[in-house]
């Protein structure tokens, strides 16, 4: 996991003097997953990772570059190499939807990612909070599912018992297995709550 991890970072970093590029590692997946959807042109991308042209042409010409997409008339779409990559990350992390009525972080939206076997790399959830919060996140929460029942690392909270609807939503729509990570972050926007939560699950992909 190691070695996609360095690519990706590296495709978000500079790579000659100039301004340092006004994107992050994160619009460089989130355009690996649009891409992975559907052939997809540069306006459109641009309009999807709310970024600038400029940018978005920046992250176009690395991913390119480096071997992972194409270009033609119809858009951007991966190649082989590409897919393998982005097929790889999603083995780690299957899974991600809104959160509805997630009492724990004070935020209008809220969104979720599971991480799979990734919950004894969890200390106190504090690295996967600061992570959320510094792309814009007001919150994220890291849970552990150990021993059938979803726990907060660290933290005296019977989440199953003080939360029973939400544990409940949360079980049927990931469907987690032993030691797997489910990070919900909270923001202002849906957008900001999926880059908190995706930031927060970044940190995880290293080691699992």
């Amino acid at each position: 996991m190691s070695r996609i991890k360095k690519l990706l970072e590296r495709i978000s970093k500079e790579k000659a003097p100039g301004p340092a590029p006004t994107f992050s590692v994160l619009h460089v997946l989130k355009s690996l997953e649009l891409i992975a959807e559907r052939s997809i042109g540069r306006t459109k991308l641009a309009e999807e990772l709310r970024i600038g042209q400029g940018a978005t042409r920046t992250i176009i010409n690395r991913l390119k570059a480096t071997g992972l997409i194409s270009t033609s008339r119809i858009g951007c779409t991966l190649t082989e190499k590409g897919r393998k990559i982005w097929e790889e990350y999603k083995k780690t992390f299957l899974k991600k939807a809104e959160v509805k009525d997630f009492k724990l972080i004070d935020a209008k939206y809220n969104f979720a990612i599971l991480a799979k076997n990734c919950g004894h790399k969890i200390r106190s959830g504090v690295e996967q909070r600061d992570s959320a919060v510094k792309v814009g996140a007001r919150g994220a929460v890291t849970l552990v599912y150990k021993d059938g029942r979803l726990t907060v690392p660290s933290v005296d909270i019977n989440f199953a018992g003080d939360f029973p609807k939400t544990a409940e939503c949360i079980i049927k729509v990931f469907q987690p297995e032993e030691n797997d990570v489910i990070i919900v972050s909270g923001a202002d926007s849906i957008d900001l709550a999926e880059y908190g939560a995706t930031a927060a699950a970044w940190t995880l992909f290293d080691d699992c």
